[in-house]
Order: C-alpha cells, then sequence, then structure tokens
C-alpha cells in the first residue's frame, strides 16, 4: 500500500552535527556554519537560540501526526561563546488549556427598537435619487438646493 514519506518541518539538527560544538569555545559564527540559523530566538534573550523541528506524516482528512518533535536550546554568554546545550522532546512539553472566552465590545448589541427602524432614511424610495448629475437628468451645473 502507498503512504507518503515523513515530513521533516522545521530545522533539524543533526545529532552529529550537535556533537561538534563545544561548550565554552565554539561562538555563534561556528553554531551558524555548522548547523544554520535559528529558528527562533527567545522573545526576551538574544543570547537563546532556538531549533525547533518536527517530523510529521499525512493522515486522512489532511491532518498531521506528529511522529517526533524536538527543540534543542543554545544559549550564549555576552561574548556570544556558547554556554549550553539543551534538548527538549514532545514528552518535556506541558499541556495549554484554551480558556473559551469573548471580549466584550460596546455598541456592537442592538434592541430590537434600533433593528427595526434603524435602517429608516437611508434608502431612497425607488425611482428617485439622491443627487444631481446625469442620472437626474441634468445636463450639467450646480445641483438644485433642497
Amino acid at each position: 500500500m502507498f503512504e507518503p514519506p515523513p515530513q521533516v518541518r522545521g530545522n533539524k539538527v543533526d545529532p552529529e552535527q550537535l556533537k561538534e560544538l563545544t561548550v565554552g569555545t565554539s561562538t555563534r559564527a561556528d553554531v551558524t556554519a555548522l548547523i544554520g540559523s535559528p529558528t527562533a530566538k527567545a522573545t526576551f534573550d538574544d543570547n537563546t537560540w532556538l531549533y525547533i523541528s518536527q517530523i510529521t506524516k499525512p493522515r486522512v482528512g489532511r491532518t498531521q501526526a506528529v511522529l517526533a518533535q524536538d527543540v534543542i536550546i543554545l544559549s550564549f554568554n555576552d561574548q556570544g561563546v556558547l554556554r549550553d546545550i539543551d534538548k527538549k522532546t514532545a514528552e518535556d512539553s506541558q499541556p495549554v488549556s484554551v480558556v473559551d472566552r469573548i471580549t466584550p465590545s460596546p455598541g456592537t448589541e442592538a434592541s430590537i427598537l434600533q433593528q427595526l427602524f434603524g435602517n429608516i432614511g437611508r434608502f431612497n424610495p425607488a425611482g428617485s435619487s439622491s443627487g444631481g448629475g446625469a442620472s437626474s437628468g441634468q445636463s450639467g451645473g450646480a445641483p438644485k438646493p433642497y
């Protein structure tokens, strides 16, 4: 039976290349040359680089099954020298509960009377026009005052 191959998403770091990095010696330039640019940098810390990857496989309904998920975290000191290497997998992840709330915005709720009478005067009666010009049969000049 034909099955599509797994797909690598993100920046998958080869474990053999990761072994070539030396804490206390390797620099940002060494890391970039060896494994490439990071997927992301920590939000409030440019000295923390994240290499995020997933291996997925298509399932029924075009959803993706996650077969593996890795995050390699590289920390640098202020001089740009590698300080720490950490690896996180799907087992290290924390469940997140999403809160289902609606933020109220004032003025969006109209009463039944506002809904019934809100459009009075917004539309022209059939066959009449609201302005001058070619649609009212005038050939030019200023529109007539009402």
